[in-house]
């Protein structure tokens, strides 16, 4: 649905965004993902029309934004890190001035806004004025303006930053019910968010794409297989690594401290397109230890985007 192609962006003699290219499909949350200054708000800028590429172009089924950008716009809802509230405004009257400048047409603006504040839980403060409710709900008011012309597609830039963690899982919750009905990008430094809303992922870091995948595969790649968690009581943890290091399928063996001095507990990294859980199993009989867990122990998507970006900015010192 959305095509970017070689796009490229400087600011002078910085490079902010560098020879990206990828595919958000219909129906699709992907996640944009990155340290600070990787580029993500700079992509995210371009993709909605409100600055241009260096070099590169991006698409909406097939038309380029640069070359009709009011048909493009239309198709797209973005909020931004910081939205452009009008504190001395009211939420219903905010977000019917949006409904206009975004080309909502007279008979239709008042069942859009209606719509868009239903879905973001506003009722009972639409009367108000901005200046005068929560940030969480400012943060609402947001996502209301970025659903008022019924777009396609959402792109949205750290939508919980500043706010608090029950304001955090109203904004999550809400997200993943936006992300049923629309297309969405999502920036977020909140990865357990990420995790729940997104189907693929990339990862950015000094502007250019460090991977994109989704979730299971990235986490293929990082770890090489897949890993294993055992735990288990009678046992010493060297002597149960030694014991399992030499079963097929076995790459590497890692004691974890579990405070308690009962149990002994491996994380077993597996080679590729393998599984070892029955040879595992067969020499814990044959040691004659209990074995308390024997399950898999799966990276997180933390652990995947610490582990590619510093990867990556190794291989540039």
């Amino acid at each position: 649905m959305i095509e970017v192609t070689n796009v490229t962006k400087d600011f002078g003699g910085i490079r902010a965004v560098d020879d990206i290219s990828f595919k958000l499909e219909k129906g699709e949350a992907l996640g944009l993902l990155g340290p600070n200054a990787a580029g993500k708000t700079t992509l995210m800028r371009i993709m909605t029309g409100y600055i241009q590429p260096t070099s590169g172009r991006v698409s909406i089924d097939g038309t380029d934004i640069a070359s009709d950008p009011s048909s493009v716009k239309r198709r797209i809802g973005y909020l931004p890190e910081h939205p452009p509230l009008y504190p001395d405004m009211t939420v219903r009257g905010y977000l019917q001035f949006c409904a206009e400048i975004k080309g909502v047409p007279g008979r239709k603006r008042r069942e859009r806004v209606n719509e868009a504040i239903e879905k973001t839980s506003l009722g009972d403060v639409a009367g108000r004025l901005i200046e005068n409710i929560s940030k969480g709900y400012r943060q609402r008011v947001g996502l209301a303006q970025a659903l008022v012309h019924n777009p396609e597609v959402l792109i949205l830039d750290e939508p919980t930053v500043g706010l608090d963690p029950h304001q955090i899982i109203e904004i999550r919750n809400l997200i993943r019910e936006l992300a049923a009905e629309h297309t969405v990008l999502l920036s977020s430094h909140i990865l357990p968010e990420v995790a729940a809303t997104c189907d693929r992922v990339i990862i950015l870091n000094e502007g250019a794409v460090v991977a994109i995948d989704t979730q299971e595969q990235l986490k293929l790649r990082v770890s090489g297989g897949e890993r294993l968690a055992v735990e288990l009581a009678g046992a010493a943890a060297a002597e149960a690594a030694e014991a399992y290091s030499g079963l097929p399928g076995v790459a590497a063996v890692k004691p974890v401290n579990t405070g308690d001095p009962g149990a002994v507990r491996l994380v077993i990294e597996c080679s590729k397109n393998s599984d070892p859980r029955a040879d595992i199993f067969k020499k814990t009989v044959e040691r004659g230890w209990t074995m308390l867990e024997l399950s898999r122990d799966s990276l997180s998507l933390e652990d995947v985007f610490l582990k590619l970006t510093r990867e990556e900015s190794g291989a540039n010192d």
